[in-house]
């Protein structure tokens, strides 16, 4: 009787996949980024803006979760899907700002090729998310989530050939160790996608 009327559901799902589109806007935005420096401004800015935006989408997550009643999902779910999916958008505006703070002006194709896995991995967490919302579609989703799985192990391997390659060649000590900072920061932007499809997994076997 109580519970006729509390509030139920909320806009969940809609803010999933408003905050996924962010993170696959910042994750373009990023790969421009290091593609192009000279408009490297223009793009650090758009990444931020993406940012903020998502870090609006995950506040609202939290005080929907404090209003409702009754979610579609698990509350800790909700709760470790949007942030988890945040600390990815952290992450993308680190190697946007570290950039600017590295004076990097210069930036090699490992960078480039970890930053485009980095837009891979993101339009497939936006798949996998867009699909939450039914079940039927669990093998989907659970397909989905093993294509991140692996382009996140693509990216330990280039993130390996790109240290030895830095160390053997890289005669540069200020050099090294910018470009060291920014493919860690690249690599671990796929390992934040990996724990956001952990998490779909888990809802997934227990939901659908």
């Amino acid at each position: 009787m109580f519970g006729r009327f509390m509030p139920t559901e909320g806009k969940f799902f809609e803010i999933f996949n408003a905050h996924a589109k962010c993170i696959v806007d910042a994750s373009r935005e990023l790969e421009l980024l290091i593609d192009n420096l000279d408009d490297a401004e223009i793009h650090k800015q758009n990444v931020q803006t993406n940012e903020k935006r998502a870090d609006k989408l995950t506040h609202e997550t939290i005080d929907l979760l404090h209003k409702t009643f009754i979610t579609p999902l698990d509350r800790d779910e909700i709760h470790k899907l949007i942030t988890t999916m945040d600390d990815i958008l952290d992450l993308m505006e680190d190697v946007a700002t570290a950039i600017f703070l590295y004076d990097v002006r210069q930036v090699t194709s490992e960078a480039s090729q970890l930053a485009h896995i980095c837009t891979a991995t993101s339009i497939r967490v936006q798949k996998a998310v867009e699909l939450l919302a039914d079940m039927k579609r669990a093998s989907e989703i659970l397909k989905i989530t093993e294509e991140i799985d692996r382009l996140e192990s693509d990216a330990d391997r280039v993130l390996r050939s790109a240290m030895s390659k830095l160390f053997r060649e890289e005669d540069d000590v200020k050099t090294l160790i910018k470009l060291k900072a920014i493919y860690e920061l690249l690599e671990t932007i796929t390992d934040k996608c990996e724990d956001v499809a952990n998490i779909i997994e888990g809802i997934v076997l227990e939901n659908a």
